[in-house]
């Protein structure tokens, strides 16, 4: 089967590189699926998991926004944050689940940045739900 060479970088780094066959990524507009040979083009994306398939399995990757990049030979998905199922630190996202939905409960208070917390809170929700799914 034709394969589609996937780049995931942060600014920290690359997070991952490997030729796929399908990439499922959820795009502001909504969720694209690309193979080898999609035209060109580039889309802001969403919290959310991007789910590439290789040889009848999906690896997933939790990224936090960001861009993706599609040439008919290559994705790049320049992602402000991201990280591989199998890296995440559940008990740390949990964390940082309970403290988002902190802050939203305690929106009252002036200094309660709402949209920061809401943010938060998807992010962490987005890394927990990668990890079930691994599993």
């Amino acid at each position: 089967m034709k394969t589609i060479k996937v780049s995931v970088v942060t600014p920290d780094g690359p997070v991952y590189e490997s030729d796929v066959e399908m990439v499922i990524a959820k795009a502001q507009s909504g969720e694209l699926g690309i193979l080898p040979g999609h035209i060109s083009m580039v889309a802001p994306l969403q919290i959310g998991a991007v789910r590439l398939k290789k040889e009848g399995k999906t690896e997933l990757v939790a990224v936090s926004g960001g861009l993706l990049e599609v040439r008919p030979d290559q994705v790049t998905i320049l992602a402000q944050a991201a990280e591989l199922a199998t890296e995440i630190d559940v008990d740390r996202a949990l964390r940082a689940k309970e403290r988002a939905e902190q802050r939203l409960h305690t929106q009252k208070q002036d200094h309660v940045d709402f949209r920061r917390a809401e943010l938060a809170l998807q992010r962490a929700i987005n890394r927990l739900s990668v990890t079930e799914r691994k599993l």
